[in-house]
C-alpha cells in the first residue's frame, strides 16, 4: 500500500456529488467529481495530483478572494483575499475523496499558517473547499481525525469553506512541472516532494 494511503484508517465512502454553486464544468460522465485544495504554490500541489491514478485533470488558479478576474501578480501581492488552489476532477471509482484528501495531508504542511517553506502569505494558507455536503463532512472527519492523532506537534491550521468561484491561473501556470522539469523550483522543491510522496517516477 502506498504511504499517503497508510493515513486512511477508515472505510472509503462513494461520493455522491451535489449540486455546488462552483462545479460548472461539463459532467460528460455521470461518475466525474471535482475537488479543490490549496496548499502552497500551486505549481507542486498540481505536480502532486497529476500522477494519482483516476486523476482526470488539474487545473491550477484561485479561489475564495474578493476581486474579480484577479491576475497573478494581484494574487501574489496577497490583497485579493485568494488562495492558490488546484480543480480537480476525478474518477471516485478509481481514487475517493477520502484517499485525495489522505495525499494533500501529506502533500503539505497543514500546522503552517499563512505559508508553506519558503513561500509566506495568505494565498499560499492551507485550504480545503468542498463542493456539497458530503465533502464537507468528509473534508472535517478527516482533519479531525489526524488532528487527533497526534501526527503533528501543532494544531492544524487548514481552512474547510464552501467552494465560491474558481478563477483559472494563466497559462504558463498550468502543468508547470511538465514544462518546466529542469528550472530551479521544480528541481529544487516539487521533484523532492514527489520523491518524498512516492510519486515520482
Amino acid at each position: 500500500m502506498k504511504k499517503w494511503l497508510q493515513l486512511i484508517a477508515w472505510a472509503c465512502i462513494p461520493f455522491t456529488p451535489l449540486h455546488a454553486e462552483d462545479q460548472t464544468m461539463n459532467q460528460q460522465e455521470d461518475k466525474t467529481q471535482v475537488a479543490t485544495f490549496g496548499g502552497g504554490c500551486f505549481w507542486c500541489v498540481e505536480a502532486v495530483f497529476q500522477k494519482v491514478p483516476g486523476v482526470k485533470s488539474v487545473t491550477s488558479g484561485y479561489k475564495g478572494g474578493h476581486v474579480q478576474n484577479p491576475t497573478y501578480r494581484q494574487v501574489v501581492q496577497g490583497d485579493t483575499g485568494h488562495a492558490e488552489v488546484v480543480r480537480i476532477e476525478f474518477d471516485p471509482v478509481v481514487v475517493t475523496y477520502d484517499e485525495l484528501l489522505a495525499l494533500f495531508w501529506q502533500a503539505h504542511d497543514p500546522t503552517q499558517l499563512n505559508r508553506q517553506g519558503a513561500d509566506v502569505g495568505t494565498q499560499y494558507r492551507s485550504i480545503i473547499f468542498y463542493h456539497s455536503a458530503e465533502q464537507q463532512r468528509q473534508a472535517e472527519a478527516s482533519r479531525d481525525r489526524l488532528d487527533a492523532s497526534g501526527a503533528y506537534k501543532r494544531p492544524i491550521v487548514t481552512q474547510i469553506v464552501a467552494a465560491d468561484e474558481f478563477y483559472e491561473a494563466e497559462d504558463y501556470h498550468q502543468d508547470y512541472y511538465r514544462n518546466n522539469p529542469n528550472a530551479g523550483y521544480s528541481r529544487a522543491v516539487i521533484a523532492p516532494k514527489l520523491e518524498k510522496l512516492g510519486l515520482r517516477k
